[in-house]
């Protein structure tokens, strides 16, 4: 009799196996675009241009702990489903193993190297005499201090939602934001400690520390039922698993590098007009990722299922869950479009009502908004290749994407069309990825055995 886990991945109706698993991860980022925003939304509530930019000057920091994740996560959570579906249960582990140790050691390295050289990287990240100090008290929390627990609590809830439990790695998420979301007025708001952009870091530090906890807990609560291992002496045998670990790991890593360096290039151009600019552009930019969340959602929800099914050979299921997916990202990244557009400086004002960033933002949101469907497909491509091991084609993917096409628009475009047009350079360099990533997507599929074996 087949276990419940491999029951869903098998068997059971697309439908109800990609909701599944797919709908803890949607529900895990609709909070987690809430505790993304929230930072924003509370520091906004200050009415004070330079704390919101020393969020948005750290942002490239905080994105580049998902290099890590995605090296050491979303590598190992692969190489775990594709051998979940072949019964290989001891690379499992060995991957689990290798993934939580390197993820620890490499976010104490980070913490030490702000902490050395914590002055020429403020001012490598844009910050300037008017908002240096804010965004080093902001980073203080968040990265000094809280880059370990910030990077395990993904990396762990990658590796559990590999073994199919998504509803317990989303619960530990959402729980985290929602504490955030929580904390942040009461850290940042005059009425309460006033701490500006460093309660917005407290609150985070905080959060991020307690969900560590959490899933550790959960961990060793199933250590006798999960083929999780936290066990150190794993890590003898983990040479032979680092290299598929790597193999889709690294691109990953480096996708998330590269936006990082763009994420940097653009705020210092941006930072030239000011900080009314600068806030406007990160207020913009959080905003247009909010559909990029719930289709991140389908993704992760369905990687187990793709890596599973690709690697035990049924391709028919595989390319069937792909397609049911892909119809109801689609969608949300239409009306996504359709209302950012619209509304533009509504929806930036919700954020900040100060007229200069409603200004700028406006202008900014409307350019970013016609990527979004183009940003969600190329998104998309990019986590199959993942599931599927084909790391070579997430390399080609990421170095297209920012070094090829993103960074030389934002200098090209900026020239052009000074500040204005730098919120065009996403929406150009997704359309020719989303393009790329149909065709590859066909010849991948068309390569697949699609013979009935459900």
């Amino acid at each position: 009799m087949k276990s419940d886990k491999t029951e869903l991945f098998e068997t059971k109706p697309i439908p109800r196996a990609v909701m599944e698993l797919s709908i803890p991860c949607i529900l895990g980022s609709l909070v987690m675009m809430l505790y993304n925003m929230a930072d924003t939304y509370f520091v906004g509530m200050l009415n004070d241009p330079v704390q919101n930019a020393a969020v948005t000057l750290a942002g490239p920091v905080m994105l580049a702990f998902n290099s890590v994740n995605n090296l050491f996560g979303v590598g190992a959570s692969s190489l775990m489903s594709r051998a979940l579906g072949q019964k290989d249960y001891d690379t499992v582990k060995n991957a689990s193993c290798l993934s939580f140790y390197a993820s620890v050691c490499l976010s104490l390295l980070i913490s030490l190297v702000f902490i050395t050289f914590r002055a020429p990287m403020l001012a490598l990240l844009g910050a300037e005499t008017d908002t240096f100090n804010a965004t080093a008290s902001y980073m203080l929390w968040t990265v000094a201090l809280g880059a370990c627990p910030a990077i395990l609590n993904m990396v762990i809830s990658n590796l559990i939602r590999a073994e199919g439990y998504a509803m317990t790695a989303s619960l530990g998420v959402m729980s985290g934001c929602i504490l955030n979301i929580i904390l942040d007025p009461f850290f940042i708001l005059p009425r309460f400690f006033n701490m500006g952009a460093a309660g917005a870091g407290l609150a985070t530090f905080i959060s991020n520390s307690l969900v560590t906890l959490y899933f550790l807990i959960i961990i060793l609560g199933r250590r006798l039922a999960s083929n999780i291992s936290l066990d150190i002496r794993r890590l003898r045998y983990c040479g032979r698993v680092a290299g598929e670990i790597f193999n889709v790991g690294i691109p990953a890593a480096l996708q998330n590098l590269l936006n990082v360096t763009g994420m940097t290039i653009l705020n210092n151009f941006t930072a030239s007009y000011g900080s009314d600019a600068v806030a406007a552009m990160g207020i913009s930019h959080k905003i247009q990722m909010l559909p990029m969340y719930i289709s991140m959602g389908f993704t992760q929800g369905i990687m187990p299922l793709i890596s599973y099914n690709y690697t035990s050979g049924n391709h028919r299921r595989l390319v069937d869950c792909v397609g049911f997916a892909a119809k109801l990202s689609c969608a949300v990244s239409l009306a996504a479009t359709a209302l950012m557009y619209f509304n533009a400086e509504l929806v930036v004002r919700a954020f900040m009502k100060d007229a200069g960033v409603v200004a700028y933002g406006g202008s900014f949101l409307r350019a970013m908004s016609i990527g979004i469907f183009f940003l969600n497909a190329d998104f998309f491509a990019v986590a199959i290749f993942q599931a599927l091991g084909k790391g070579k084609y997430s390399l080609v993917f990421a170095l297209m994407r920012k070094i090829g096409l993103e960074i030389p628009a934002i200098i090209i475009l900026n020239k052009l069309y000074p500040l204005y047009g730098m919120a065009w350079s996403q929406p150009c360099a997704e359309l020719v990825l989303a393009i790329a990533a149909v065709l590859v997507l066909r010849k991948l599929f068309s390569e697949l055995d699609l013979g009935e074996k459900c």
